[in-house]
C-alpha cells in the first residue's frame, strides 16, 4: 500500500519507519516542499520518497501528523478528499513549549474539525492517544502488545486502519464514532497518554 505522510516530523516519521518495515511504500511531505526532505530521505530504509502534500493525500491512504496550527493549510493543499481515507494522528495543541496548551475546541472534537475541512474523506482518529517514546519502543512490552485506538464513522475505513495497526504489531481497539470516539482518545482525554496493554495470555 502506498501511504501518504503529511508532515515530517517525530510522530509522521516513527509511523513511516512501521510502514517502511511492514512493506509499505511511504510519501513523505512537508510544508516547505519535497527538495527539504532529502537528509530525511536518505536518513530512512528504502521505500520512501518525499513528495508534496497533493501527492502525499492521492495516496493509498494519507496520514495528517502536523502541528495542529498547520492543519488548515495541509488539509487545502489537497484539492479533493472525497472517498479518500484520511487518518488523524494530530492533537490539538496551540503551543508545546515551554508547556502544553490546548486549542479552545467549543463543541466539536478535533476529528470532527478535521473532517470538516477535509470533506468527503472518511477520517480516522489514530496514532495521537500513545506517548511516541512508547510508540517507538515497540509494539510489546514484556509479554504483553500495546493498544492503539481508532474512531470514525466509516466502517470500511475504520477496518483498512486497523489492518495497518495490526500489521505494525499493535493491537487496535475501535472506540466508536469520530465524535464520541475522538474525544476519549485526543489530547486532554481520559485515554490520551496512557500505555494500554493486552496480555499475550488474556483470554
Amino acid at each position: 500500500m502506498k501511504i501518504g505522510m503529511i508532515g515530517a516530523g517525530s510522530v509522521a516519521l516513527a509511523i513511516a519507519r512501521y510502514a517502511l518495515a511492514s512493506g509499505h511504500e511511504v510519501l513523505l511531505s512537508n510544508s516547505r516542499g519535497p527538495e527539504t526532505l532529502a537528509d530525511v530521505v536518505n536518513s530512512l530504509p528504502s521505500g520512501v520518497s518525499a513528495a508534496t502534500i497533493a501527492e502525499a493525500g492521492a495516496a493509498d491512504l494519507t496520514i495528517l501528523a502536523t502541528p495542529w496550527l498547520a492543519v488548515e493549510a495541509a488539509l487545502s493543499a489537497v484539492t479533493d478528499w472525497s472517498g479518500r481515507v484520511l487518518i488523524d494522528a494530530t492533537n490539538p495543541f496551540v503551543q508545546t513549549t515551554p508547556k502544553l496548551v490546548l486549542a479552545e475546541l467549543g463543541e466539536q472534537g478535533a476529528s470532527e474539525i478535521i473532517a470538516n475541512l477535509a470533506p468527503g474523506a472518511r477520517v480516522v482518529k489514530a496514532f495521537n492517544s500513545v506517548y511516541m517514546s512508547n510508540f517507538v519502543a515497540g509494539a510489546t512490552r514484556d509479554a504483553a502488545r500495546r493498544v492503539l485506538f481508532v474512531s470514525g464513522d466509516d466502517k470500511q475505513a475504520k477496518s483498512t486502519v486497523t489492518e495497518l495497526i495490526s500489521s505494525f504489531g499493535f493491537i487496535a481497539v475501535d472506540l466508536g464514532s469520530l465524535a464520541s470516539g475522538g474525544r476519549l482518545q485526543q489530547a486532554g482525554g481520559p485515554l490520551a497518554g496512557h500505555d494500554f496493554l493486552i496480555s499475550e495470555n488474556a483470554n
